[in-house]
Parts: structure tokens; sequence; C-alpha cells
């Protein structure tokens, strides 16, 4: 099973001036201990519920970028980019040169978003749900075929790119790995199983009734697109509480596992501290890390 961290909360003591130094601590942890990936949130206001709107927030790719030059080996990506916070081209380009830069250790990670607070206060573009579908799906395909090297006309109903090329190309290849979040039947989990490697489900407490449920509508998806559903790596978000001992946090993975869950991605209440980090090391070599 492989383990993560999502740094969704940047509120350390003493910022703005100690943010550089913590999260270069955390994540040389992080890369220390073997976990799989250090997501950060792609978010300009802090949308926690249970931290405050004014908490400090860090732009996700320009933080990427440092966090890359301060590790060898985690994996980066957001968790999740809103689909209208970027053009395509913009996106792609920016996810490919993370990849060229940090040695081939970028994800693509999308979602349709939904937080419409904070693109009225920041002045974000937020269409309706139907469209931002619409959006998402165009872009998985952009994505698709600038990583492929096809730099011929893309003319969408949303996005129209004369010429998209993408050079360089990314080093992992075919491409960088592309998650899809969030868990609807009828329109996220249909585009999981067309455009993308991995979804991200949510850790919702009862009993893995509902992993279950959307595990075998992804299958369905699967089914009806010609795909094997074993291509697409199933992720889970869920949420180490403030003190929790390692020993609970390592039997509620293997109980994910039980249910089909491959990769763990972990937040935390506040920001992450190396003992935090240390939890989730613990996890790692109980439960082992990369599968293959």
């Amino acid at each position: 099973m492989r383990i993560s961290l999502n740094a969704t909360n940047h509120a350390w003591p003493g910022a703005p001036d100690s943010l550089r130094h913590e999260l270069t601590r955390v994540v040389r942890a992080a890369d220390d201990a073997g976990l799989d990936t250090v997501w950060v949130a792609d978010h300009l206001l802090q949308v926690d519920p249970r931290s405050s709107l004014d908490a400090e927030v860090l732009e996700a790719y320009t933080t990427l970028g440092f966090l890359a030059a301060r590790t060898t080996r985690v994996r980066l990506g957001t968790m999740v980019t809103g689909v209208t916070f970027r053009p395509p081209g913009l996106l792609v380009k920016a996810v490919t040169t993370l990849d060229v830069l940090s040695g081939g250790r970028a994800w693509l990670g999308l979602g349709a978003g939904y937080h419409n607070d904070e693109a009225r206060a920041m002045g974000l573009p937020m269409p309706a749900a139907a469209e931002r579908f619409e959006r998402l799906e165009e872009t998985l395909r952009i994505a698709h075929r600038m990583w492929s090297g096809d730099d011929t006309a893309f003319r969408g109903r949303h996005y129209q790119l004369r010429r998209p090329v993408g050079r360089p190309l990314p080093i992992t290849r075919p491409r960088p790995p592309v998650l899809v979040g969030g868990m609807g039947e009828q329109r996220t989990l249909p585009l999981v199983a067309r455009y993308a490697d991995a979804c991200n489900l949510f850790d919702v407490g009862d009993g893995g009734l509902t992993v279950r449920r959307k595990l075998d509508v992804l299958a369905e998806h699967c089914t009806a697109v010609g795909r094997p559903r074993e291509e697409i790596e199933t992720t889970l978000s869920t949420r180490l509480e403030p003190g929790e001992h390692p020993d609970s946090f390592i039997l509620r993975c293997a109980d994910l596992a039980t249910l089909g869950v491959e990769h763990i991605v972990v937040i935390t209440e506040g920001p992450w501290t190396e003992q935090g980090v240390a939890t989730l090391a613990r996890a790692v070599d109980a439960l082992g890390g990369d599968p293959e």
C-alpha cells in the first residue's frame, strides 16, 4: 500500500518567515520516510472547515516547484486543481515543467471544482456544474494530446488551441499519471474510466459501504469503455486525527486495503509536523510502500 500526505494547511507559527523552513522540514521527512507523494491543495483561500478563511495558503504550483528542489524521490501533485483555475495549455505546461525539473515525479490532479465562496472572493470563474464537467473532459483530452506530442489544433466547445506545442515532453513516459478527484457516479467516475490513472475516494466512515459502491460503479464504467478496471489506481483520502496512535492508524489503513484501496492520502488538522510524518512512516514500514 502506498501512503501519501496532503498539505492542506500552511499556518505554521511564525508565518510567513517560517513557511519555507517548515515546509522543507516536512517534505524532507516525507522523502526520507518512503512516502509515495506529497500533495498540496490547490486553493487561494483556506477552505478547510476546521480552519479559518484567513489562514495562510500558498499557491500550489509555485509550492510544488519549491518542494521538487528539496526532495529526491517523493512524487508531487495537487489534490486537486479545479479545472477553471487555469487554461488547459498553461496547466499542462506547468505539470510538464514540474515533471521535467523533478526528474519525472509529477502528477496531474484534476477536478471539476466546487468552492463558490472562494471563486467569488478571488474573482475566479465558477460556471454551472454541467459546464465545469465539460471543461474537465476537454482539459483531460488536451493533456493526453499534448503529452503524446500531438500539436494539431484542438477545437472544443470551451477551449480552442490553435497549436498546443508540448515541448519539452515530460520525462515520465508515456506521460505523468492523471488523478481525477471526486466520487460522482454520473459525471466524475465515467471520466476516470476514460482518461485517468487514479481515482480519489473519501473515507466517509460507513464501514466501507460507499467505497465498495463507488468501485463497483467505476468497474461498470470501465467495462463500458473497454478498459480493465485494474489499470486505475484506487486512492482514498482520510484524516490523521490529532494524537492518533500509529497502531490505530495502521489498523485503519489495513481495513481500507481490504476494500481495494491501494493508496492512502492523509490530511491532518493544522499544519503537518515531523511527528505526524513519523506516524505515516510507521504505516509505510508496517504495510509496505510501492506495491509493485
